[in-house]
């Protein structure tokens, strides 16, 4: 194995991780966290290394594959959506990668809160001094998202962006998230602002005028635990992108019947162009702000077809 003789201590480390790779388990660190002794991180990298390969046997019970991941579903939602947004650098580690708030600039443009890029350190940071440096951009960052972005970030600091806590960095991301789907929508309606009712109105006269029996509510309507509506709303929008004969529509239907209805329904609202983030477990729980971006990303789409 190539590496063991390696004086360089970052080369000894990109050496390891090229290993790592191998196992499919090149995740969370960089060499130089590895060289510089991140606990956070290297715990996470070694924790995935023992769930991927615990050589233990398989338990009785269930589990969820994406803890084992490190990750959870929400985390790897909000991950995939600033990938696709084409940020700089790519968001491996949602805490992490988030830590300088270099990523959290751009994501900041792109719902149009302006950046002093005077005012914000640039990659490469220098060996001392260096997290200094990062913690000055996340302060600036909640600054712009307090004054700026008027978000809700009642007891969140740069602190806590740069030691990557995950709840109150999560309430950042989440913010800026929705920001930018409603940017969207506001973009497509002539620059009328949106919300969560004119969403939901939306919704249902598009589905009355497809003569479609399905409805919602709000966001959190138990009905969207069976994705019937979201699979009604795709066929109003773009009639015979959906093939009935794989949607079940018992009035019973049951855990599996239910996670097949989600899976077609986000494979299918991607298919015809909506971008949605979501996950299938996301309307089969009735995440409300999961949902909410399900339904705000078919208005999108339904909008440009009328645009169009």
């Amino acid at each position: 194995m190539s590496g063991f003789n390696e004086k360089n201590d970052l080369q000894r480390a990109e050496f390891m991780l090229q290993q790592a790779a191998k196992m499919d388990c090149r995740q969370f660190v960089t060499p130089a966290d590895v060289v510089a002794g991140n606990p956070k991180l290297n715990i996470a990298f070694v924790a995935n290394l023992f769930n991927t390969y615990p050589a233990l046997n398989k338990p009785n019970h269930g589990y969820d594959l994406a803890m084992l991941e490190g990750e959870s579903r929400e985390e790897r939602t909000f991950r995939n959506w600033m990938n696709s947004l084409g940020v700089n650098p790519y968001v491996h580690h949602l805490y992490s990668d988030l830590a300088d708030a270099s990523v959290i600039f751009q994501l900041y443009e792109r719902i149009r809160v302006p950046v002093n890029w005077n005012r914000v350190n640039k990659r490469p940071y220098p060996a001392l001094g260096g997290n200094m440096k990062k913690l000055e951009n996340c302060n600036y960052a909640v600054d712009l998202g307090k004054n700026e972005a008027k978000f809700s970030l009642v007891g969140i600091g740069g602190q806590n962006l740069n030691e990557g806590h995950s709840t109150l960095t999560l309430a950042l991301v989440w913010q800026i998230m929705r920001r930018y789907t409603l940017t969207v929508l506001s973009d497509l309606g002539g620059g009328e602002k949106v919300n969560d009712e004119i969403i939901i109105n939306w919704v249902n006269a598009t589905l009355v005028a497809a003569k479609k029996k399905t409805s919602i509510k709000s966001f959190k309507d138990k009905s969207i635990c069976t994705s019937l509506p979201v699979l009604d709303l795709i066929s109003a929008i773009a009639p015979n992108a959906i093939r009935e004969e794989m949607v079940r529509r018992d009035d019973d239907l049951s855990d599996e019947d239910k996670l097949n209805n989600a899976k077609y329904a986000i494979s299918v609202s991607r298919k015809i162009g909506a971008r949605v983030y979501a996950l299938p477990e996301d309307l089969v729980e009735v995440k409300p702000k999961m949902v909410m971006t399900v339904f705000a990303c078919l208005m999108g789409r339904g909008m440009n077809k009328v645009n169009g």
